[in-house]
């Protein structure tokens, strides 16, 4: 027997393996085609106070190695989602995390008092402070290591709950923003969102999104998510969840090997929705042939070139 299990602060999760917010709503399309039991957990689709239709299609477009989004945040809002949402994912067998997102301060707090309360089901927040695709909140908070302090500081004495604090790529130094993340209290940080990219219609001229850019995903960023960890994790008391262009358990083994302790699956999930679940399976795998005990021994293991 083998040990899948990973430690991410105060929250113990079966296996190292999510699924990332956005890609599977609340679990109810994905929910005929995996065993929810046999993956770590799944965080919800971004959330907000009031309800929002997301931004004017076209919001979706392939690129090579990957994908742009400009979804925008279309959610039920946080009554709905409590209402009827909540208590489906419960069903599921697996860690809840709740994404949140806000345009202010007050509405991050409102969703962390609701949301975090003693009594609430869920596992664990991931404050969104990375979303590329809204106008106001989330990656404008998040791109400065000022406006991530300020945030979590905002919100960390209304919950007893583990914090993670989703960062953008989109900055100079993602190590400021994750010190940032780190002093401010919060137990984990999530590396990385979407990286900011456009793709143009060449018979119209025009971007092929109506939102004009939108983040970019899938196997294209993977590489950029690595180096980030990697340096985020020789400066970090607290553990990094990894994630972005995740396909496979060699690129899970890599991802842990730079310094994740667990990670999250997104773009994969809509090509195979049964991805994750493959994927633990194969861990336990290569943990088998490779006479590892416990996947957690893996983290942090990266031998860097003497430069």
């Amino acid at each position: 027997m083998v040990d899948l299990s990973v430690q991410v602060g105060k929250l113990k999760l079966r296996n190292p393996v999510l699924l990332a917010s956005g890609t599977c709503g609340f679990g109810r399309e994905l929910k005929e085609y995996i065993d929810f039991s046999s993956i770590g957990g799944i965080c919800s689709k971004g959330l907000t106070v009031l309800p929002r239709e997301g931004n004017p299609g076209c919001r979706v477009a392939e690129t090579p190695s990957g994908m742009l989004n400009s979804v925008g945040l279309q959610n039920p809002g946080l009554d709905r989602f409590v209402e009827y949402e909540l208590p489906f994912m419960r069903t599921l067998d697996t860690a809840v995390i709740a994404n949140i997102a806000g345009h202010s301060t007050e509405d991050y707090q409102r969703m962390t008092q609701v949301l975090g309360a003693p009594d609430s089901p869920v596992d664990a927040l991931e404050l969104n402070l990375s979303c590329p695709n809204v106008k106001e909140g989330c990656m404008t908070i998040g791109a400065t290591p000022e406006g991530v302090y300020q945030m979590i500081k905002s919100v960390r004495s209304l919950t007893d709950k583990p914090l993670w604090v989703k960062l953008t790529p989109n900055v100079t130094s993602i190590t400021a923003t994750a010190l940032a993340a780190e002093e401010a209290g919060g137990d984990a940080v999530v590396l990385i969102n979407t990286l900011l990219g456009m793709a143009i219609d060449i018979k119209t001229r025009r971007p092929v999104l109506m939102n004009n850019t939108g983040g970019l995903s899938g196997p294209a960023i993977k590489p950029v998510a690595i180096r980030m960890i990697s340096e985020c994790y020789r400066l970090l008391s607290i553990p990094i969840i990894g994630v972005g262009g995740i396909m496979s358990a060699e690129d899970v083994i890599e991802f842990m090997i730079a310094g994740a302790s667990a990670v999250e699956i997104g773009t994969a999930s809509l090509l195979h929705p049964a991805v994750c679940e493959k994927i633990a399976l194969d861990l336990e795998e290569y943990m088998l042939d490779n006479q590892l005990n416990a996947i957690s021994e893996l983290t942090g293991t990266l031998r860097l070139w003497e430069s």
